[in-house]
């Protein structure tokens, strides 16, 4: 069965990095776009960032120029390099297959405060 694990997630303060991994079976991973979606306390999910089969990356505009996602398709994983954090990337973050609200994992928390 389809499964996603995300790890790397923890405590950082603000100007910090973090980078996120998203383990993947149960499903060809190079034949998906994959994402990276996040929720905040008391929010909705937010899109967060997606690459393409093709290895298009999108961001969204409140992490562009700091977030770079990427994938190893010899690994099955996803990445999320996650540079100058700042208090408002607070939320738990999730890896999702094919799209925003496709199959997920747990996800792994990720909070920035001084």
């Amino acid at each position: 069965q389809v499964q996603l694990v995300e790890s790397g997630g923890g405590l950082v303060q603000p100007g910090g990095s973090l980078r996120l991994s998203c383990t993947t079976s149960g499903f060809t991973f190079s034949a998906y776009s994959m994402y990276w979606v996040r929720q905040a306390p008391g929010k909705g999910l937010e899109w967060v960032s997606n690459i393409s089969v093709m290895q298009n990356k999108y961001y969204s505009d409140s992490v562009k120029g700091r977030f770079t996602v990427s994938r190893d398709n010899a690994k099955d994983t996803l990445y999320l390099q996650m540079d100058n954090l700042k208090p408002d990337d607070t939320a738990i973050y999730y890896c999702a297959k094919g799209s925003p609200g496709g199959p997920r994992g747990p996800g792994t928390q990720v909070s920035v405060s001084a």
